[in-house]
């Protein structure tokens, strides 16, 4: 059992998470269209699920925001494209290459848990994921007057229905499950990437970081809402840019609120570091 001591945590001011989608923008015109093609693949998944989905919508209400909860694994290579930026390092398709197909070979145990971390956090997202999407269709199937088989029902018969609080239960429902799944997820990703620690140090590190910056990163929680909406309302054409600002910007706001100066990289600097990696 690993017993290290979690790392300190940075108290950061009120506006700071406009700043990392500032150097958010910046990682995006450095690394041009191998960022924007994280966006195109959600797009495509995306699309997947609603034309699987449309005129099943008590399933696709879920199934999106489901979805929407695994974007921090999904964003992995893009928390590399922005360390390699920091470092001074190409940062091109071979560092998403190897953020998905090497990542094997920064463990010191195929057998230990130091392995699976990654894999098990991802895991663990899918299946809140999954339990989401389950619980929203459950609500919206028993609890809705009429079935709902589009998006026009759900606005009529859920949204606006007269004399029902359907709409606020499952709103309800989902931030009740959302929260603790942001609290968990706002620096763990970028951390098992970067640092050797277990799984348990990274979500332990990510709570202490929203405890101790309760209001920039309600706010942080409110612009990743925000931006997530307006992609999705645009036909998810608006998720191609997105994407990636938020997964660049999560990076930075790894960097900003953890101090891991005590832990051990998990990969060698191929270069000296730059002033902006001694944050």
């Amino acid at each position: 059992m690993n017993h290290s001591p979690l790392p300190r945590v940075r108290t950061i001011g009120p506006m700071q998470p406009l700043i990392w989608l500032v150097r958010a923008w910046q990682d995006i015109v450095r690394t041009g269209w191998v960022s924007l093609v994280h966006g195109s693949v959600m797009v495509v998944f995306g699309a997947i699920i609603i034309g699987y989905a449309y005129n099943r919508f008590w399933l696709l209400a879920g199934a999106i925001s489901g979805f929407l909860v695994v974007a921090p694994v999904l964003a992995t290579s893009l928390y590399a494209l922005s360390r390699a930026l920091e470092r001074g390092e190409k940062a091109d398709f071979s560092v998403v290459l190897k953020t998905w197909l090497n990542w094997q070979n920064s463990h010191f145990n195929k057998w230990g848990n130091d392995y699976w971390c990654m894999v098990q956090f991802g895991t663990l997202l899918a299946l809140a994921a999954t339990g989401w999407v389950l619980t929203s269709a459950a609500l919206i199937t028993l609890l809705a007057p009429v079935p709902i088989n589009t998006p026009l029902d759900f606005v009529h018969h859920v949204i606006l229905a007269r004399n029902s609080w359907l709409f606020e239960l499952w709103l309800a429902m989902g931030g009740i499950m959302a929260a603790p799944l942001f609290a968990s997820s706002v620096v763990s990703m970028p951390l098992l990437l970067d640092r050797r620690v277990t799984l348990m140090q990274a979500v332990l590190t990510s709570w202490q970081t929203v405890l101790a910056n309760p209001g920039p990163l309600a706010l942080w929680a409110m612009i990743i809402m925000v931006f997530t909406l307006l992609g999705l309302g645009s036909l998810l054409l608006g998720l191609i840019p997105v994407i990636p600002m938020l997964g660049h910007a999560s990076w930075h706001a790894y960097r900003d609120l953890v101090d891991t100066s005590t832990l051990e990289p998990r990969e060698p600097l191929a270069t000296p570091p730059t002033p902006q990696g001694n944050r």
